[in-house]
C-alpha cells in the first residue's frame, strides 16, 4: 500500500476496525494511539489527526499541547500481535496551529536530512543497515526503595547457572565471550529467533538473516536489508517491536540496553551507511579500501563530529559502560578496512560498487534512530562539503598499540555528560542546514541532562537500569 486510497480500500475490504496509529517521541520509543476506522479518511493522510501532546516527553507545554498525526501509507501493516485484527500505520508529527512540520518530530527530522542532501547536490539518497544487537532473558527484576537497590538478570543461558540445580541442569550454557555461533542446543534461542525473524518479515522488513552473539545470557542479532534513510529507521522500531513482542509471546523478555551484563560484550549498533545519485553509488572508487574521495571526506566528517555525534547515537548513561577502553567496544577514532578494533570499518565487500560503504561502529540501539541516522549524515555531509580528509588510515589491531602509540588516536567521550558537552560546543554542522534547530539541541541536551545525567549522580546504578532497559 502506497497511497491513502489503498489503505482506505483495505480498510472497507477487510472489514478492519481498528486503527493503531504510531509515532516516535525524542528519546526514541513508539507511542501509539488506537482510532475507530470511521475516524480515518483521506484528510488523515494531509491535515492529520489531533492528539494531545503535552505528556509526550520532551514536547509541548500544557498550554499548547493541541497537535496532529499525519499518516504515511507506506507503513501500513497488520499487527500480528492484536486478538482484534488491527492496522498499524506510522505518522509524523504537524503543528495544528501553523500546518507546518513539527520541528522537534524525529522523523520530520530525518526528511529534513533527505531534503538537505538532496539540495546540496551531493546525491539523492542515503543508504543504512543498522545492526541491532540485544539479549533475550527469562527474568528481569530491578527496584530502588527506601532500604535497598538493586537490578538482577537471568538467563537459562548464562554461564553463572553452570551450578544451579535446574531439576536437571543440563549445562550447555556459553562461557564468557564465546557465545559466536554456536549450534544448539548450546544456542537455545534458534527457534524464538526464526519466529522474530518472519515475523518482522511479515510486515514488510527485508529480512537477511539471525544469529547468536558473543556474550553469554541470551545475546542474539538479526539482520535485515540496508534502506533508505526514513525506511531503515521505520524497519528498526518494527524490529524492536517484533522481537520484544515475540519474546513477551513465549514468556521471556528483551533489553536493547548497551551493557545490561557486567564482564562480557555489550550490544551496539553498528551502522552501514552510504550514499548514492541518479541510481549510482558515489562511496566506490581508486582510493584506500576501493573507496572514492567523497566517502573519505565522509568519514573525515563523521570522525571530526564524532564525540558530539555520540550525544545522539549513544544517548544514554549506559552507552558509555559499553565504550570502555581496553575492551571489545570501538572508542578509537580510526578508519581500517575490515578491522572491528576502528571505528570506522570499511566492509571487504568485494568487486560490486554498490556495496561500497562504511561502517560506523560506535553507536547502539539506544539512540533514536531517525535523529542518529539524520545526525550522521549531516556529519558525512560537512566532511564533503568541507573536503575533510581523514587522515591516515590505522590498520593495526588498535587493542594491541603500545601506550604511546594509543595516545595519538583521538578516543570518544567517556560519559554521556561529556558527549553532550561536544554537542553543546560542536552542532552547528547540524543546524546551519536547518535539519535540526537550535531549539531542538537546547532541548535534547537539558532533556538528558535533566532526567538522566543529573539524577544518576544522587542515585545508585539501578535507577539506570530502570531508565534503560525497555530502550
Amino acid at each position: 500500500m502506497t497511497t491513502p486510497q489503498e489503505v482506505l480500500k483495505r480498510i472497507q475490504d477487510e472489514k478492519i476496525e481498528l486503527i493503531d496509529l504510531k509515532f516516535i517521541d525524542i528519546p526514541g520509543t513508539w507511542q501509539h494511539l488506537t482510532l475507530y476506522q470511521n475516524q480515518i479518511d483521506e484528510s488523515s493522510f494531509t491535515d492529520g489527526v489531533p492528539f494531545d501532546g503535552s505528556s509526550i516527553r520532551g514536547w509541548k507545554a500544557i498550554n499548547e499541547s493541541d497537535m496532529t498525526m499525519v499518516l504515511d501509507p507506506n507503513t501500513a501493516w497488520i499487527d500480528p500481535f492484536m486478538e482484534v485484527p488491527t492496522l498499524s500505520i506510522v505518522c509524523s508529527i504537524k503543528e495544528p496551529r501553523t500546518g507546518e512540520w513539527y520541528n522537534r518530530c524525529p522523523r520530520v527530522i530525518a526528511q529534513k536530512a533527505i531534503d538537505y542532501l538532496v539540495s546540496t547536490g551531493i546525491g539523492d539518497t542515503a543508504f543504512f543497515g543498522p545492526e541491532a544487537e540485544f539479549f533475550i532473558f527469562d527474568s528481569v527484576r530491578f527496584d530502588q526503595t527506601a532500604n535497598e537497590g538493586y537490578y538482577y538478570v537471568d538467563s537459562i543461558e548464562g554461564r553463572w547457572n553452570s551450578g544451579k540445580n535446574e531439576k536437571p541442569n543440563l549445562g550447555y550454557k556459553p562461557r564468557f565471550k564465546e557465545g559466536y555461533f554456536p549450534v544448539s542446543p548450546t544456542d537455545s534461542l534458534q527457534d524464538i529467533r526464526t519466529e522474530m525473524l518472519l515475523t518482522m518479515a511479515k510486515l514488510g522488513v527485508p529480512i537477511e538473516k539471525h544469529h547468536h552473539e558473543v556474550a553469554t545470557g541470551g545475546q542474539c542479532e538479526l539482520g535485515f536489508r540496508f534502506g533508505k534513510l526514513i525506511e531503515a529507521a521505520d524497519w528498526l522500531l518494527i524490529y524492536k517491536y517484533v522481537i520484544k513482542n515475540v519474546a513477551w509471546k513465549h514468556g521471556k523478555t528483551v533489553t536493547f540496553m548497551p551493557k545490561p551484563l557486567f564482564g562480557d560484550n555489550g550490544s551496539g549498533m553498528h551502522t552501514h551507511q552510504s550514499i548514492w545519485k541518479d541510481g549510482q553509488p558515489l562511496f566506490a572508487g581508486d582510493k584506500y579500501a576501493g573507496l572514492s574521495e567523497t566517502a573519505l571526506y565522509y568519514i573525515g566528517g563523521l570522525l571530526k563530529h564524532a564525540p558530539a555525534l555520540l550525544g545522539i547515537t549513544n544517548p544514554s548513561t549506559n552507552s558509555y559502560k559499553r565504550l570502555v577502553p581496553g575492551y571489545e567496544a570501538p572508542v578509537n577514532l580510526a578508519y581500517s578496512q575490515g578491522n572491528r578494533s576502528a571505528s570506522i570499518r570499511i566492509p571487504l565487500s568485494g568487486d560490486n560498487p554498490k556495496a561500497k560503504r562504511l561502517e560506523f561502529r560506535c553507536p547502539d540501539a539506544t539512540a533514536n534512530p531517525y535523529l542518529a541516522f539524520a545526525a550522521m549524515l549531516c556529519a558525512g555531509i560537512d566532511g564533503i562539503k568541507n573536503k575533510i580528509h581523514p587522515g591516515e588510515p590505522l590498520d593495526k589491531n588498535i587493542y594491541e598499540l603500545s601506550p604511546e602509540e594509543l595516545a595519538k588516536v583521538p578516543s570518544t567521550p567517556g560519559s554521556l555528560e561529556l558527549a553532550l558537552e561536544a554537542l553543546e560546543k560542536d552542532h552547528a554542522f547540524l543546524t546551519e542546514s536547518g535539519v535540526f534547530t537550535e531549539d531542538f539541541i537546547e532541548n535534547w541536551i537539558d532533556y538528558k541532562l535533566a532526567n538522566e545525567v543529573k539524577p544518576l549522580q544522587l542515585r545508585p546504578h539501578p535507577y539506570e537500569f530502570n531508565l534503560y532497559y525497555d530502550a
